[in-house]
């Protein structure tokens, strides 16, 4: 069974970067394709991105367009997220998913259990 476990997230100031991790234990993601999604109080889940299995195709929601990079590295078994321009409206707790390829919560199999980024004004 794989587990995620995301990491980076904290409270950073808008304008700022910042880089989030998903780390795998009990599998490998190396043919795996790979999600973000984000939750924010009151909210749906929201999908931010995600990259194929060989890092060769991403996509993304539009709010994350042109600020917003997922990458990985299968030989780490992790894949990243590297948010720049941060807004206020990105504050949300953060989560990987894998096992799936879509824009929809459902799509995906393993989740982590998240990570909080608070974006300040």
């Amino acid at each position: 069974q794989v587990q995620l476990v995301e990491s980076g997230g904290r409270l950073v100031q808008a304008g700022d970067s910042l880089r989030l991790s998903c780390a795998a234990s009990g599998g490998t993601l190396s043919r795996t394709h790979m999600g973000w999604f984000r939750q924010a109080p009151g909210k749906e889940r929201e999908f931010v991105g995600a990259v194929s299995w060989t890092g060769g195709n991403t996509m993304y929601a539009d709010s994350a367009k042109g600020r917003f990079t997922i990458s990985r590295d299968n030989a780490k078994n992790t894949v990243y997220l590297q948010m720049t321009s941060l807004k206020p409206e990105d504050t949300a707790v953060y989560y990987c998913a894998g096992g799936g390829w879509g824009m929809t919560p459902s799509a995906y199999i393993y989740w982590g259990q998240g990570t909080q980024v608070t974006v300040s004004s």
